[in-house]
This record gives structure tokens, sequence and C-alpha cells, in this order.
């Protein structure tokens, strides 16, 4: 972090201190006294206020603003209060820079030992041994390098290192970008929050960081507060303020007895006006954030006791020194719903980079280990039986003895024989293999930038592919989140869609207009759309956005009548909340009587009403039996249509018996109804269409929400997730508890696994609900294959169920800030058509990696083959060490580009996900791999031992010593890069379609890539000469090696044609961990998930894979 961040992170700042004798630039209050101030609660809060200033007027005068007018809207003294107070915001963490990404990328297992393997190579190739060898070291034939050779000693280890940077340079510039890319996201999320101040007596709409202390800012029902103030005024107000305190009782402000609200917390009722003391890293979540070394970990910024900040930032300062991320980790346990178990598990995550390893990166890393441990038996072998074989010719056939003089000459063999071996060991470990995941997964991410998904971590978009199932949100996710009223009863008629307004008496208009205008919150309006042809924009809450639009449906218009009757002339006002369902507002009439507007929950506001207005607008009685009536017939079958419905009521007072206002149950009573109307939040039209393909694609979507069961049902029917006739489950929160709880109110997982295969809808649901629910299927083990869940969510709340699933989706319009912070890919237009584009993406990265392994391990294994089997029968490979690089790191690198930007297409979708469990490398893939390696080793030692006579040259096996290139081994190097090149082709399909050129060219990379790479093997072998052991061929020989390699097109549909189903003998290779593997804590606690193919690696086998880990950047 560095000692400048840390700077921030003391109480007071050291840039600042200078400037803060008391009463700096004329303001009547220094940093530290509001920073002291603000760390107070309640009463304590209250004396201070009343101590040092008298009372909220009094802080207002020493700041210099005014509690009505604000401040004045003038920059100088903007600029002035930002200098003196700070800013309204908190700075990010120091991003990584390119270098340090460089040097990551360099801890990759297997480059460190191709570093090292070229390094000794280059060191080789410029010593030369002492003096010409004398004849009594013998002169073996396959013993010192020829002039070729030595002159171009140094090329092989000049081109290991070459390749080495090239994947180190492109893993580090992926990282770099998508870093680059987020923040980028990061600012523009910013710059979109607004918050209402009062400047020059106006109502001002400003962005959150052009807040300033002494500000007075408006607040109301559902907003996050953006900095830390004193309220002034306040009706009714309660916050949340569980993300500071981890309680989740709602505290009640007011100016008389807690004033203080604090950044970060949430208005849950009511409004009020309140004075800015503390903006950005002054602020409650700023010291938080610092102490987090800007945003270290996701859920922490959650956990703090205001009261514990003092103790804990002293503490923490050397700490933060030493180490940013985990202090914040330490410092403060996790306080959920869960306590205890999470706290323990997320103390052990702090040092996991995260969540469990994703399903692919468990298979690969097993995969990785069986190829590392084949390869280095191989390389072992192939040194061991060439040393043997020196030493038993030399010593024992020519009988010769160990020469002191001769040594170097003899190390030289040996090292020559380990370089034999390393090539072998380099060519069997596929280096493409990291290349091709983080190429596929940067370009996947590139592209779902475009479908609306900016992904955070890198697995998740691999991981979206085998997800098994969607836990999804109802409002603003699969509904446009845009209430409507559709259904209205006026003066007894039940109108099914918007009556024409001359149907209506002018006075039930009236009395309606006027009821809907007053009695809703005057921030919530109505604004034309930004675009042609775009909807109205819905500013504030969307209920009362629906009831105004019907207004404006109805061809009235609300301004007027607000601006007839301004905020402040309203006489009383009972708010919204939870308990009431229903908020009222009091006016004067002209008469010197009152009207109380009220609307609210159907079901609660008819049982108020004792009168309802008939078709000519006159009262007529409402009963008991009316009412019942009235249910039945008209809000039972609003309900099963989905929607929700509102009643609409009003009652006049006479000017002589004013009643007690404080008595609201008196007050809110015997009402007049006006109206009921059924708000609808339309399903998206494009939703059912994506959920039909999920669940085509072997997806289970089920919706989670808060909404009652009625309308949850009847919106789940809409968007197909439930079919009349199938054997499903909907069930309301309290029963889906009393159904997973023992006696002792504990979730048992086996009672768990009989409700969740079943359910579709879960209603009334609370965020515990959810996460228990995520948390049952993903530790499930019933069924064939383990559950891989998504889940989306905007809440705050969500957090721990976004953290828990397997893949989290935060909503990016929507969602709250810690419900972005707590996902893994943040949906940008808040749409579950983009989840299905996920999917699509997810298993296209998994099929790009199945292409790649297919390729390439025909590659290994042949070459392999070939490089072992030559150095035991003619001492030499015949596939030289600069050749295996070009096919092996170069072609492969650009392979990987090839087959990792194969775009996705939508038979993908027709497919069932893979599980945890599904292999790697399947059946068909194995047969692939294996059929062509047959084809290929046939051909090589076809040319190898007989194709000097075939074409008529010189046999370049056994050459004497400094002969030049043989076009023999130039042939076979040719014939084998041909074939690799026909093959790459072949590996386009890997589920055995007989079509590979489907499709080929809608991906231009690859094709651009295919002729690329002919071009350069062409110049290669006409122009390559020593350094690459090549002779130039001639046109015939050419035509032949193309022949070769066309025939791997022809082999690819001979091998197509057998059926996978009788190779029983197959095996499967990857398969992901399997359950015997996983206990439960393994599954509970990511980090042990470091399967036992890891701890196989570190017995010092080959450890290369371990870099994979490095891909997955962790972004701060």
């Amino acid at each position: 972090m560095g000692d400048m961040a840390n700077s921030s992170i003391e109480f007071h700042p050291k840039p600042q201190q200078q400037r803060e004798m008391p009463h700096v630039g004329g303001f009547g209050c220094t940093l530290a006294e509001l920073r002291n101030l603000m760390e107070l609660r309640g009463v304590e809060a209250l004396q201070k206020i009343q101590e040092a200033y008298g009372d909220v007027s009094g802080l207002c005068r020493r700041l210099k603003t005014s509690p009505t007018e604000g401040l004045a809207d003038n920059t100088n003294d903007l600029e002035k209060r930002r200098q003196i107070y700070g800013q309204n915001f908190i700075p990010p963490k120091q991003p990584k820079t390119f270098l340090q990404l460089v040097w990551e990328a360099l801890q990759d297992v297997t480059l460190i030992i191709l570093e090292v393997a070229a390094i000794v190579s280059l060191g080789l190739s410029f010593y030369a041994p002492p003096g010409e060898e004398s004849e009594a070291c013998g002169n073996v034939s396959g013993g010192a390098e020829d002039e070729g050779e030595a002159e171009a000693g140094w090329i092989e280890g000049a081109a290991i290192l070459l390749s080495v940077i090239c994947v180190v340079l492109v893993t580090a510039f992926n990282d770099w970008s998508k870093e680059k890319q987020f923040r980028g996201l990061q600012s523009r999320i910013e710059q979109e929050q607004k918050f209402t101040v009062i400047r020059n007596g106006q109502l001002l709409q400003v962005p959150v960081a052009a807040l300033v202390v002494g500000d007075i800012a408006q607040v109301k029902y559902g907003d996050l507060l953006p900095a830390d103030g004193v309220l002034i005024q306040g009706n009714d107000l309660k916050i949340d303020e569980s993300s500071l305190t981890g309680e989740s009782d709602h505290v009640r402000k007011s100016a008389d007895k807690d004033p203080m609200l604090l950044s970060g917390t949430h208005v849950m009722e009511g409004s009020g006006r309140m004075v800015v003391t503390a903006v950005g890293v002054n602020s409650q979540t700023g010291i938080i954030f610092t102490l987090l070394g800007a945003g270290g970990e996701e859920e922490e910024k959650k956990d703090k006791k205001g009261k514990q900040q003092d103790g804990a930032m002293d503490s923490s300062q050397t700490r933060a020194k030493k180490q940013d991320g985990a202090v914040a980790m330490e410092m403060q346990p996790l306080k959920s719903a869960e306590g205890g178990e999470m706290e323990e598990r997320e103390k052990k995550k702090a040092n996991v980079p995260k969540k469990e390893k994703s399903v692919l990166q468990g298979k690969l890393t097993k995969l990785a280990v069986q190829i590392g441990k084949a390869g280095l038996v191989m390389s072992a072998i192939t040194v061991i039986i060439l040393v043997l074989y020196f030493v038993i010719e030399t010593f024992v056939v020519d009988g010769r003895v160990w020469l002191a003089e001769c040594t170097p000459v003899y190390v030289q063999y040996f090292v020559k024989f380990f370089i034999i071996g390393v090539t072998v060991l380099v060519v069997a470990v596929p280096e493409g293999l990291p290349l091709a995941v983080t190429i596929s997964l940067a370009y996947s991410v590139k592209k779902m930038m475009k479908d609306n998904n900016l992904v955070r971590h890198l697995d998740a978009c691999e991981t979206m592919g085998n997800a098994t199932a969607i836990c999804s949100d109802k409002t603003g996710t699969l509904t446009t989140n845009r209430m409507t009223v559709v259904q209205s009863y006026l003066g007894d008629t039940h109108y099914k869609e918007i009556p024409a307004p001359s149907a209506l008496t002018p006075k039930i208009l009236d009395l309606l207009v006027h009821a809907i205008s007053i009695n809703s919150a005057y921030t919530t309006k109505i604004l034309p759309p930004e675009k042609e042809g775009a909807l109205p924009r819905q500013v504030g809450n969307k209920t009362e956005c629906a009831l105004l639009g019907f207004v404006l449906d109805l061809k009235r218009d609300f301004q007027p009548v607000r601006e007839q009757i301004p905020e402040d002339k309203l006489y009383k006002v009972y708010t919204f909340n939870s308990v009431r369902k229903s908020m009222s507002t009091v006016i004067r009439m002209p008469d010197g009587g009152f009207r109380l507007f009220s609307k609210g929950a159907s079901e609660i506001l008819l049982k108020k009403c004792t009168n309802i207005l008939n078709s000519n607008g006159e009262l007529r009685g409402f009963r008991p039996r009316d009412r019942d009536d009235m249910v039945k017939k008209i809000i039972e079958p609003m309900a099963c249509d989905g929607l929700r419905t509102i009643c609409i009521a009003y009652r006049d007072f006479s000017a002589i018996q004013e009643p007690d206002w404080d008595n609201e149950n008196e007050v809110v009573g015997e009402l007049t109804c006006i109206a009921v109307v059924g708000i609808e939040d339309p399903v998206r039209p494009e939703v059912p269409e994506a959920i039909r393909k999920c669940q085509r694609a072997g997806i289970t979507v089920r919706m989670v929400t808060g909404d009652n069961i009625n309308t949850a049902r009847a919106i789940a029917a809409k968007c197909g997730i439930i079919h009349p006739g199938e054997d499903f489950l909907c069930l309301e929160g309290k029963e889906f508890n009393r159904r997973i709880r023992n006696e002792k109110g504990e979730i048992e997982q086996e009672r768990l696994d009989k409700v969740w295969p079943k359910l579709r809808v879960l209603a009334r649901s609370s965020p515990t609900d959810k996460h228990t629910l995520v948390k049952g299927i993903i530790d499930s083990t019933t069924g064939e294959q383990r559950q891989v869940v998504a889940v989306t969510g905007d809440g705050t709340n969500d957090g721990p169920a976004l953290k828990k699933a397997d893949v989290g989706f935060a909503m990016g319009i929507a969602g709250t800030d810690v419900a972005k912070e707590a996902s893994d890919i943040i949906l940008t237009d808040d749409n579950f058509t983009s989840i299905v584009k996920a999917v699509m993406w997810g298993r296209n990265v998994y099929d790009s990696i199945s292409k790649f392994l297919q390729f390439q391990l025909t590659v290994n294994v042949v070459a392999v083959i070939v490089a072992f089997t030559g150095a035991c029968i003619t001492q030499d490979s015949p596939l030289k060490a600069v050749q295996m690089l070009w096919v092996n790191l170069i072609m492969d690198t650009f392979a990987s580009l090839a087959l990792a930007t194969e775009p996705p297409t939508e038979s993908l979708l027709l497919r069932k996900p893979y599980g945890r469990d599904k292999p790697l490398i399947s059946r068909t893939m194995m047969k692939n791999i294996l059929g062509h390696a047959v084809y290929q080793l046939t051909i090589i030692f076809t040319l190898l031992f007989v194709g000097e006579l075939f074409f008529d040259i010189d046999s370049g096996r056994n050459a004497p010593l400094h002969s030049p290139p043989s076009e023999h081994y130039t042939i076979i190097f040719n014939t084998f890069v041909m074939m690799q090149l026909f093959n790459e082709i072949n590996a386009r399909k890997i589920h055995g379609e007989r079509n590979v050129f489907d499709g080929i060219f809608s991906n231009p990379i690859f094709c651009t890539i295919v002729l690329g790479t002919f071009g350069i093997q062409i110049v290669i072998v006409q122009f390559g000469g020593k350094p690459f052991s090549c002779s130039p061929l001639s046109t015939e020989q050419w035509l032949w090696c193309l022949f070769v390699g066309v025939g791997e097109l022809v082999w690819g549909q001979v091998i197509a044609t057998i059926p996978t189903s009788q190779l029983k003998c197959l095996k499967e290779a990857g398969h992901g961990p399997g359950k015997d593997e996983m206990t439960d804590e393994e599954l509970a606690e990511g980090e042990e998930e470091i399967d036992h193919a890891e701890r196989e690696l570190r017995r010092g086998q080959i450890l290369w894979f371990r870099g994979l880990n490095r891909i997955q950047t962790q972004l701060p």
C-alpha cells in the first residue's frame, strides 16, 4: 500500500495538519472535531452537540450554512470546503503496475523450469571444451556438436527464453487490461450516483462525489447515505445500520434523540434533512475503507461496530504497513446470520485468493499432473538410456578408461543428453495450456462486456458454463421494474384496461387525481424519455410512479396539483412503512376543514373503509359483507394475474372537530374508497425465451422473491419457470424453513435434499433463506452430479448468498455497492437474458480449452514418442531442439489463439451441462487423440527408416560429424508440421461431428493463424538453414509433405466413423476431484480444495501447473 496511503489512515491526515488551526478558513469547526463528533452515538452525541454548538442550527452556523436554504452555490466556497474537509471520494487502492504483473506471471513453475533449461543450454553453448579431444577419449558418433550446431547452439536457449517472454507478456497484458477495464467501469458507476441537496434554496441532484461538508442533503426511503451528517429535521426516519454495526434492527433517528446519520447505511423508512459533517476518507465508511487498503475484502466494510473504531484503527496501523489486504480480515470477523461458522471460514479465506478453485482448474491441475508425470518418466528414461548406451559403448565395448583430461568432454556428452531429456520434457508438458486458458478467458471476458456481462473474476465465466441451477430474483431481473397500472375498479366497474376519461364521473376523476398527486413523495416523478421512442423515465418509488403514470394515462397531469399544494403546505404526513403498509397525507381545505388521502395494500386499507363511491360519485355504505364480496370478485382475480392491488381512499374532517392527529388509528379510519388498482411489474418480453433456452440446456431456473405467493406463482408461470401439470413446489419462506429444520430449529441437509429438487418458487423469502437454499444445493450430494449454482442479487442483504454461490451475478443498475462487491459478474443491463449469454460464453471457454487439449496432446504424444525412440535408436532426436520449440511453443501458442477464440454458437445450449465430475477429455476426444497419433507416428517412422529410399535421397540417420542438415530429416520435420496444421482444423470439433469446416470463416483469427503458420513454415524450411537444421526442399517433396498433411483430414473422417461406444478400453482423463476425495469441511472451506493432485505436485514432481492459479487475477 505504501506510506502515502497509510498517512490517510491516521486520524489527522498529515497534509491537513498544518491547516487545522482552529477556525481555519473562517469555519467554526476543525476536521478533527467533526471526525470525533461522528464517533459518538445517541445521547452522547446529543450532549456533545449541545455543549459545543448549542444545537444543530448552531453547528450549521459554524459551518456557514443555512438549514433551510443550504449552501450558496459558489464554486470558490465549495472548493475551499473541499480543501479543508476533504472530497467525498475514497481513493482506490493503487493498481498493480505492469512490471508487478509481469513478475507475478514469471512465478509460473513451467516457465521457471524452461528458463533454467534455457540458461543451462545457453551457458553450455558458449563453453568450448579445452583443446581438441584426444583420441584417448574416444570419438563417439553421437559426440560433440558439429559446427552448425555449435554456431547455432545459442539459438536453442535464446528461442526458449524468447517464447517464455512472449507467454509472460501476454499474460501480464491480459491482467493489466482487465484491471483497467474494471476501474473504468467503477468510475462510470460512481459518476452515475446522484444525491439530492439544497443549494440556494433549490433542490439539486448532484453527483455523490460533489457533496461537501456543510451541504444540506435530503434523505428519503431507500437511499444509501453517501456521507456522514447530523439530522436537522426528520419524519419517522428509520435507518438500517447493519452495514456498520451488524445489528439488524432498524434504528429510529430523530433530531432530539439520535441525530447521527452515517455513510454507507440505508434509509428504511421516512424522510428528512441532514447537514453533511464528514465526507470521503473522514466519513465512517471511508475510515473502514482506508483500513481495508481501500476496499480489500468484500464483506468487511459491513462489519464495524462504530464504537470499536478507535481501538481498531490504532492497533491496525502497524499491521497495515506490513500487509494491506489481510489486515481487515484479522481485525473484524464477519457478523452474519451464521455467526461462528462463517467467521471461521472468512478468517481462513483471508489468505486464499478467492472461493474454491473453479471446476475447470481442478480438472486441469489433475490432468497436468498426469501429463507431467508421464513426461518426467519419459525424459528420465531417455536420459538414462542415452547415458547407459554411451557408457557401455565407450567403456565396455571399446574398453576405454576414464581419463582425467577427458572429463570435460564426457561432461559435455552428458549435458547434451540432459538437453535432449529436457527437450522431451518440454514437449511433454503442454506450455500452451495456461496461455490457452488465459487467452480463452480474456477473449470471452472482452466479448461478454458487449453482452452486458462485466466479469470481475476471470474463472466465473468458465464456471458459468457448468451451471446446473440459477436462483434468480424476480423484480428487475425477470421483470422490467417498471410498475404500471393495468386494471382498476372505479365507480362500481372493474376495468380490465385503462378506462377512457370520459367514462368516469368528473368528481371521481378529480378526487383520484388529487389523491394520487398529493399523497405520494414529491420526489417521485415521471420525466420525459431521454431518447426518442424510449419509455418515460420513472424517478423515485416505483409503485408511486405506476399511480402517477395512471394519472397521465387518464389524460390528466399531477404537476399542477402539486404546484397548487406544495410540499410545505401539507398539514401532516404519515409516511409508508412495512408495518402500516399504507401512506396518508392530510391537507387543509379552503373552508377550514381537513381532507386525508390514504393509499396502501388493499387487504389492509379496505378494512378501514366504511363507504365507497358509486358510479355517480356518491357515497354508498361499505359493509364487511361487501368487502368479502369485493375480495373474491376483484382482488383475488387481480392477484392471480400477478398484480399487486392498491386501494386509494379519502376522508373529510369538518373545521369544528379537529381530531388528535397523533392517534393514527382513529384518524385513518372510516375512510371512503375511491378506487382499487392492480399494478403489474410486467415480465421482460425476452425472458420466457431465455428461460426456455436454460431449461433446454439442462439448467433449472428457480425464482426467489419477497413477493406474495400468488403474484410469484403467476409471474413464474408467465416466465415459464413452472408449467401446469408438472410436479413442482412453490413455497413461502416460513413453510420452507419448517420443512428443512429439525425440532431444535437446525437445518438438516437430508431434509433440504427432499425439498430443493422440486422447488421452483420461494416466495416471501428473507436473505437468509436465499443463502440457506444456495448453500444447501451446492453441498448436496444426491443426484448423478453435484450442482453448480448461479445466483442473482441486487440488495445489500444478498451479499452472503452471492458470495456462497459458484457464480454471483449482481445488478449493475439496481444493485447496491455491497452486492456488486460480493459478486463475480455484474449484469450491466440487469437482464436475465444476459445470464444465458454468460452460460453460452462459459461453455464456449470450456469447449475451446478441450479443443486445444485435443490438438496439443496429439502433438505431445507424437513428439515425445518420436524424440524418445529416435534418441534411443539413433542417439539423436530426428526433431532437433529448435524444431521442437517451433512446433511446441510457437505453434501451440498460435493454436491456442486460434482455437481459444472460436465464437460461441447457439448449439452450445442444446447439451446438458458437464457438471463438476465430468472428465475434461471425453472418450471421443481420447479416440481422436490416439487415432491421429497412430497415423502421424506411422508416417514419421516410415519416413525415418525407409524415407531415403522413397525419395531417393541420402539417409540422414547416423550422419557423420559436421555434416550439413540433411533433406531426409527436413522432410520428416516438414511433414510433421503439415500434419499438425491440418489436425488443427480437425481439432475444431470435439463431439465427433463430421463437418470440421463448419463456421470456419466466422473466425478470421483461426484462418489467419493457419495460413500464417504455413507461411512461416515455408520460410523456415527454405531459408532456415543451420539454426533450424533445415535444408531446402524441391516442389515435389513439398507436394508429398502437403499430401500427407491433407491425409489427416481424410483420416479424421475415418476416426469419426468408429463408434466411441465400442471402444470400452479407452479411459477418460482429467476428471474433476471425485466425491470420495471431498469431505464436507473441504467443501465448506475453499482453500482445502487444492486437491490430492496438488499434494502430489508438492512432492517435488513437476510443479508447473500451479501457474494456473495466477491466471485468476484478483481485483482489488
